[in-house]
């Protein structure tokens, strides 16, 4: 343990020495440039290392995956073009629409879950005394500093199943067990997609404490002369928080809600240590896992990466172009 603390502390360091050591060099080159061009290019260099690193770790491995894609199945670094087979093969399969299907599930249902869960208790914690209100919220807060695998460690004591006879482990089926019934395999109960369904609560339980964060900051920076101006004409409460409240915290739900869906799209541990997709949960993210190092199927794996990144592009697009909106309205 010390010494991995230890290396942990020189890695943290050396990045630190490094990072300095690079803009000391990139202003110093600067420094030697004539003065009208060193007024002009110095900006330039001190971002310079930003783009830098964007393009060796962003850039050049989506357009490495999306080359990939239109490789051989098997093997790697794949080399036999293949067209769309990996594509029409993948989709064609009724295995991976499932998949898709499950996925479609997961950005049904989380992201709009969240959203709702995060402000309705954004909403009653403001009403409670500033002590109360920090301490439901320091509560709701907390799993967000769990990872997701731990996360799923704490759940699997919930949905863990033992065969009837046998002490039972995990907290649902030691409930069933006191009520004299017998044990269910909950993650098992794949019918209406019910053990995907258990999954998602993980990752509501995860993220409603983001939500309520933002949303319940965006409630306080509401104007109290609207809400009051609203009272004094009759609106009761619920009209308030529906007609005056919501309108003006819209900004902050659609980036929870997108943040959210995004998140959700690139789910991967849970539902890996849970399951590891059988039983009918599997989603995009795990089968990305299954087709590069259990099928070794390279190929089909960019496929995935490709159509998840395509998803995700059109959703990051209207984030952006949203935040300009509202700034330019500001």
């Amino acid at each position: 343990m010390l010494e991995k603390t230890l290396t942990a502390l020189i890695t943290v360091l050396a990045g630190i020495g490094a990072a300095l050591i690079l803009y000391w060099v990139l202003n110093k080159i600067s420094e030697l440039l004539p003065e009208k061009y060193e007024e002009r290019l110095k900006p330039w260099f001190y971002i310079l290392p930003a783009y830098a690193a964007i393009a060796i770790f962003v850039i050049y491995p989506a357009v490495q995956t999306f080359i990939y894609s239109f490789k051989t199945k098997v093997g790697f670094p794949a080399e036999t073009w293949t067209g769309i087979d990996n594509y029409t093969t993948l989709l064609s399969s009724d295995a991976f629409r499932q998949t898709l299907l499950n996925t479609f599930l997961w950005i049904l249902f989380v992201p709009v879950t969240v959203v709702v869960l995060g402000l309705l208790v954004a909403l009653l914690a403001d009403r409670l005394a500033t002590r109360g209100e920090n301490a439901v919220k320091t509560l709701i807060f907390m799993p967000m500093a769990i990872s997701m695998v731990g996360a799923a460690t704490v759940w699997g004591l919930v949905y863990d199943y033992r065969p009837p006879g046998r002490p039972q482990v995990g907290l649902l089926n030691g409930i069933v067990d006191a009520l004299g019934g017998d044990p269910i395999a909950w993650l098992q109960e794949n019918t209406l997609h019910f053990n995907s369904f258990l999954l998602m609560v993980m990752l509501l339980w995860m993220n409603v404490g983001f939500a309520m964060v933002l949303l319940s900051a965006a409630v306080k920076g509401v104007p109290t002369e609207t809400l009051e101006a609203a009272r004094i004409d009759g609106a009761g409460e619920r009209q308030v928080y529906l007609r005056v409240v919501l309108p003006q915290i819209k900004g902050s739900i659609i980036t929870v809600f997108i943040t959210v869906l995004i998140g959700v799209m690139k789910v991967f541990d849970i539902v890996f240590v849970m399951t590891n997709g059988n039983f009918n949960t599997n989603i995009v993210g795990n089968e990305f896992y299954l087709q590069f190092f259990n099928n070794n199927n390279q190929g089909a794996a960019a496929a995935i990466a490709v159509m998840l990144m395509l998803a995700v592009i059109p959703i990051m697009i209207y984030q952006v172009r949203t935040f300009r909106a509202e700034e330019a309205g500001r």
